[in-house]
């Protein structure tokens, strides 16, 4: 095997057992780089000199005694380009930010610098976080590992495929809508949305501020876990912050006494046939583990996709409007007055989704139209809240797709916008509701590609919910199988 087949826990393991050196393992993720990244393009910005520094210093920490009780001290970790990093260029994959170097760190950046890992570099992702493709990049498109003619999802898509290709060992992305579970399932990875405000935002360049959540893809749930460890926590920075952290328990043999519901709705004649099967032979193993599976009606998640894209543009508008040539970011070259540069600052620096965003979101705003669609959006999302509420009296976790098909080819959803936003159809629930929620790998499709299906939980349930897929993982090899048909 080599080094980075190992997990997270493994690599952490043999570190402290001196059986691997820290800089072995930084070398080993960016040859992996070096040699595979031309053909995903998952990287924007790669810190090879910064990072193998810090191993050297994270080395002597671990010789001195330090560090023992981290599970990440030695691992390297890539962070989505959205997330600030000191020093590191941040640019949100937008020629608004092309050379923005952040003079500070987000919050979870630190953490994980404090416990010892290894910043890498910073992945791509679709522009400002919006997209479903990880196409709308000012620095091009990634590729899905599985066949670089289809897209790996977004918008954390550099996320998820960095990690399957083996260029990266653990990776935190950000979610809004699904951003971090429909790549990671589209890559045939594990990813995990944690509780609203369990993971601090400071740091996180925002979208929408009310959904957007930090999280980590990994190639397994247990992974997922240490990196939970690390990360989450109160932060007075951030005042969405929740003092809450991962508590560490025993996991059980089996699910016996676990109920999960299965909603109607989604599963509906809008989910791929393929999808729907995998997900039902998932469903089997976790019957087979000693689930309790329970079929209800979830009526009001068809309001969800509206409800969400209003919001999130209505918010993504108001942070957006800080990007106006003056303070920082893109500047226009072609200006004469105040007026032009804001004007063509915008205009250039913005992809056109950003601008379809911005421009959704202000209508949304607007004198006459704020009643008629933000006000009943919010209302919408209270009803959500509630429903889900209500399912969480009756059963432990709920089961879903994450999206209604896999990997969508490169240029079919940028052609067909609709069908991009509905294929966030299954994922923006959690977000609107602030649940944790999880996408793990259950099989594939005709054409090779991974399927996930979703698992969400009631708020602060983050811990069960990882449990619940560390136990399937244990009883399936979906997230050991690599493109190229080999297993881990």
């Amino acid at each position: 095997m080599n080094i980075t087949d190992f997990s997270v826990t493994q690599l952490s393991s043999m570190i402290k057992k001196k059986e691997l050196s820290v800089s072995e393992v930084t070398n080993a993720v960016l040859d992996n780089i070096t040699a595979r990244d031309k053909n995903i393009n998952a990287y924007i910005t790669v810190a090879a000199e910064k990072a193998l520094q810090r191993s050297k210093e994270v080395q002597k920490l671990l010789d001195n005694g330090e560090l023992c009780d981290s599970p990440l001290a030695g691992i390297p970790v890539s962070i989505k380009d959205n997330i600030c990093t000191k020093g590191i260029r941040t640019t949100c994959a937008s020629r608004m930010l092309e050379n923005f170097i952040p003079p500070y760190n987000a919050h979870a950046t630190e953490l994980l610098e404090n416990a010892g890992a290894i910043i890498i570099g910073k992945l791509n992702m679709d522009e400002f976080a919006m997209g479903s493709t990880s196409e709308t990049s000012f620095f091009g498109a990634v590729s899905n590992p599985w066949n670089t003619d289809y897209t790996p999802g977004g918008s954390s898509g550099g996320c998820a495929a960095a990690i399957i290709s083996g260029q990266a060992l653990l990776t935190l992305g950000s979610d809004t809508g699904g951003s971090i579970r429909q790549p990671a399932s589209m890559c045939g990875v594990t990813g995990f949305k944690p509780t609203y405000g369990t993971v601090s935002r400071y740091g996180l360049i925002a979208y929408a501020s009310s959904m957007d959540q930090i999280g980590p893809i990994a190639r397994s749930a247990e992974d997922c876990v240490a990196c939970m460890k690390v990360i989450s926590g109160y932060d007075p920075k951030d005042n969405t912050s929740i003092n809450s952290t991962l508590s560490s328990f025993p996991l059980n043999k089996d699910l016996s006494g676990i109920k999960i519901g299965v909603p109607y709705e989604y599963f509906g004649n809008n989910l791929s046939g393929e999808v729907k099967k995998e997900i039902y032979t998932a469903i089997e193993t976790l019957k087979t583990l000693g689930a309790d599976i329970c079929e209800f009606s979830f009526p009001i998640s068809e309001y969800a996709i509206a409800a969400y894209y209003v919001i999130a543009s209505a918010e993504a508008s108001s942070n957006l409007a800080r990007y106006d040539g003056i303070r920082y970011g893109h500047r226009s070259s072609d200006s004469v007055s105040l007026e032009d540069i804001y004007i063509k600052s915008r205009s250039e620096g913005f992809g056109s989704e950003v601008k379809n965003r911005i421009m959704l979101g202000t209508f949304a705003l607007s004198a006459g139209y704020y009643d008629e669609y933000y006000r009943k959006a919010l209302v919408a999302r209270d009803l959500i809240k509630k429903s889900f509420d209500e399912a969480f009296s009756k059963y432990d976790v709920i089961i879903s797709p994450v999206s209604p098909c896999t990997a969508p080819q490169k240029g079919q959803s940028l052609s067909d916008p609709m069908k991009m936003y509905l294929s966030d159809a299954y994922t923006v629930g959690a977000n609107l509701a602030g649940l944790p929620a999880i996408s793990l790998p259950c099989g594939f499709d005709g054409n090779g590609l991974p399927i996930g299906f979703q698992l969400i939980g009631p708020k602060l349930q983050d811990q069960k919910l990882l449990n619940i897929g560390q136990i399937f993982q244990k009883h399936t090899n979906f997230h050991k199988q690599v493109p190229g048909g080999e297993k881990l």
